[in-house]
């Protein structure tokens, strides 16, 4: 008799191996979906940092050929560029239009040369600031 109220006074005091066991188990289950959460945070965060910077770099690329008071043959130019402590891998496709004054200029920009597919693409035209002598321009 004197064991079975020995046994009552430590039941009320704490707590069951399963009772502990099953809360262990929903914590880990609940660390478990916070971690993959953060994972795909960090995954997006990323992303948009890297396609950020690679649209950054098409940009300049093109401006830099729209500056440049040079019209730029058709066909394919490519080069790196350093953005954000890293190097860049763009290549230009300039392309004819129906108007023969007019060029597209297609930037795609890659991490590195041997990737398949581009991290961004850009798209831009450029006229032929070439103007006849007789049309000369009067503001």
């Amino acid at each position: 008799m004197m064991a079975s109220k020995f046994y009552q006074k430590m039941a009320i005091q704490g707590f069951t191996l399963l009772e502990v066991l099953v809360a262990l188990a929903v914590l880990a289950i609940a660390l478990a979906a916070v971690i993959k959460v953060s994972g795909h945070y960090i995954e997006s965060a990323r992303y948009l940092r890297d396609k950020t910077l690679a649209h950054w770099v098409a940009m300049n690329v093109l401006t830099d050929l729209q500056i440049k008071d040079k019209w730029p043959d058709l066909g394919k130019q490519e080069g790196t560029a350093m953005m954000a402590e890293r190097e860049w891998y763009w290549v230009v496709n300039v392309v004819e239009t129906p108007d023969e004054d007019l060029r597209r200029l297609e930037v795609q920009v890659y991490y590195r040369r041997q990737d398949n597919e581009p991290v961004t693409k850009l798209e831009g035209f450029m006229a032929n600031s070439w103007v006849p002598e007789n049309e000369i321009l009067l503001f």
